[in-house]
């Protein structure tokens, strides 16, 4: 029961400091406008450890590397803590210590493509949301830079039927279908352990 606790304890915080640092990294990304009350946010929670990490990890052609690595080991500390709660012994042996590190590492980044596409997905179906309720939200520029790279892709090929666009809905099968596929990634990673 203690151990449960604690992983979830883990997950939580964690999982929730990981994402808060892709969603800053993939602000940067897209060029996102800092003017709202997420951008403030995000910084603010996240500025302690990047700051020191930029001095280190340069960025690389407009992208924050050391924020995305960071969100990376995050991940990775995750993982390996909920595995050792879970009573998996990480005590590395000479002969081991490459597969099981390995493992953790890819399991580390397949959980920050399956966070990728959570966070495009949520931002897709809010996008949604609020064009039918408020177009004109605070909220709408901000989820307009994060969504307007994968729905142009799909906009460029299909047009509006009716004068209604389905690219949302053809973003969100092709996100459902990438899980599929970073579902299966997982389990195979997953019998290193």
């Amino acid at each position: 029961m203690i151990s449960q606790m604690l992983t979830f304890l883990l997950d939580t915080l964690l999982g929730l400091f990981s994402l808060a640092l892709l969603l800053r990294f993939y602000m940067q990304l897209v060029r996102a406008p800092y003017g709202n009350p997420l951008s403030s946010f995000l910084i603010a929670v996240t500025d302690f450890l990047v700051k020191p990490a930029r001095r280190v990890i340069p960025g690389y052609r407009g992208m924050d590397l050391a924020t995305l690595l960071l969100a990376w080991i995050a991940q990775v500390m995750l993982l390996a803590s909920v595995l050792m709660l879970k009573g998996y012994s990480l005590s590395f042996s000479s002969s081991t210590i490459g597969v099981a590190a390995g493992g953790l590492a890819l399991l580390g980044l397949v959980e920050i493509i399956k966070t990728t596409l959570y966070i495009i997905m949520v931002a897709i179906i809010i996008q949604a949301v609020l064009s039918w309720i408020n177009p004109y939200n605070s909220l709408a520029p901000l989820l307009d830079s994060f969504t307007r790279p994968f729905l142009g892709v799909i906009r460029e090929h299909i047009p509006p039927i009716g004068n209604i666009d389905l690219s949302p809905l053809f973003v969100l099968i092709i996100i459902q279908l990438l899980l599929f596929v970073t579902a299966g990634m997982e389990r195979e990673v997953s019998r290193l352990f």
